[in-house]
């Protein structure tokens, strides 16, 4: 993997050589996305959709020919059931809205599972606040892992919707979504996967998969902040109301009423970020020239790698240790039982250079489970190799060594 296209990689952190390990949080950008940003506002900066003029128009083709690129990147049947957003926070915000307004009435039931991210909680109790309906978590074996069987029991003729989590952001664990899929749409339950930490590692075929919904960001995958996507099957985005008024969603507007516009632009009000989808546009180039299977087998030997050489620490507990997982490793450290802060070991760490997140991970619910107050939490990109795992080990020795 090129590391040469990641500038930020050169930097320097309290005088020691940055590695960057909080690709789950955010990724960096390769030169050819950052090119991107600058070409375009250089070039063709211009209001899309709405103008004659030629600038509007080259604005216009970029921004369309990145939707196709996005549908072609999950295979999505047409460009047309893909929304742009900001990113996963803001299309699940926009589904809970949309869906809600037309699918949940009082008493109706949503389920989600006990690994999610609040962007996967907070929307739907809002909804169900609302709605007067019910939220229901799939719990967890003691593995972490999703019960199944508890799962089918919670399916009834009440659920509306399932969404769920593809791959966890604390855990890195890959959920049995196909599994999850086809027992909800034996019921004709329709499922939402929140795919902001399995777009950027796996493979994701909304086809295969056949899920209804998929929201993911641009920023966890190379691109630039502040565009994500939501997918929806044409036949539901067809059902479901606009969450957002104003231009561009609009067919007609009278003072009798307004009529929506045809997809994918009755859900995307006002000005979209043209940049943001161009250059998310590029990242998606970027990861296919690199080839997706590529990418997912080296993030999952150097997990396997750094997950081995963290076993060797002493006092180091693993969550979720013998899962499948993208990426992502969460841990902590005991001292003669007494669990060392989580907080402590990341800033000991970035004082030796390395970024790692610590925290609850916004996933508060899932740590409660666990029973401790965070965890330390690596995450791969691309970019990254045996050596920083390397650095990143030796550093948490001296940082246990000194909280000792």
């Amino acid at each position: 993997m090129n590391r040469e296209d990641f500038s930020i990689l050169k930097e320097q952190v309290h005088g020691r050589p940055l590695v960057y390990l909080d690709n789950a949080a955010t990724s960096q950008k390769p030169q050819q996305v950052l090119d991107a940003i600058i070409d375009a506002y250089t070039h063709w900066n211009s209001n899309i959709h709405r103008g004659v003029h030629h600038l509007s128009q080259v604005a216009t083709m970029h921004h369309e020919e990145a939707r196709k690129a996005v549908a072609a990147f999950i295979n999505a049947q047409s460009s047309d059931e893909i929304i742009f957003t900001k990113g996963t926070t803001d299309s699940l915000n926009a589904l809970a809205f949309s869906f809600g307004e037309a699918c949940i009435h009082e008493g109706d039931e949503i389920i989600v599972s006990g690994l999610e991210h609040h962007s996967n909680i907070v929307p739907w109790q809002m909804l169900c606040e609302r709605k007067k309906a019910v939220l229901k978590p799939i719990p967890l074996h003691e593995d972490l892992s999703i019960d199944l069987a508890a799962f089918k029991h919670l399916l009834s003729t009440r659920t509306k919707l399932v969404s769920i989590a593809h791959v966890s952001n604390v855990l890195g664990t890959i959920q049995p979504i196909e599994e999850i899929i086809r027992l909800a749409h034996e019921q004709h339950i329709p499922v939402c996967i929140d795919g902001a930490q399995s777009v950027p590692h796996l493979r994701v075929d909304v086809q295969s998969l056949d899920c209804d919904f998929l929201a993911f960001s641009g920023h966890k995958m190379y691109g630039p902040t502040g565009i994500g996507v939501l997918y929806g099957k044409r036949e539901w985005l067809e059902k479901l109301p606009p969450h957002e008024g104003g231009g561009e969603m609009i067919n007609h507007v009278r003072w009798s009423g307004t009529t929506y516009n045809e997809l994918p632009y009755k859900f995307e009000a006002g000005t979209p970020n043209f940049i943001g989808s161009y250059a998310l546009q590029k990242a998606v180039e970027y990861m296919q020239s690199i080839g997706l299977e590529a990418i997912e087998n080296h993030e999952r030997e150097l997990t396997a790698y750094c997950e081995a050489q963290l076993q060797t620490v002493e006092g180091v507990q693993i969550y979720a240790p013998k899962q499948p997982k993208a990426g992502v490793i969460s841990f902590n450290i005991y001292n003669a039982q007494t669990l060392i802060h989580p907080f402590d070991i990341g800033t000991l760490l970035d004082q030796q250079g390395i970024a790692v997140r610590t925290g609850h991970h916004c996933a508060e619910p899932l740590i409660d489970t666990m029973g401790v107050p965070g965890t330390v939490r690596v995450s791969f990109g691309l970019y990254n190799d045996k050596n920083d795992v390397d650095t990143f080990i030796a550093a948490l020795q001296k940082a246990i060594q000194i909280l000792k």
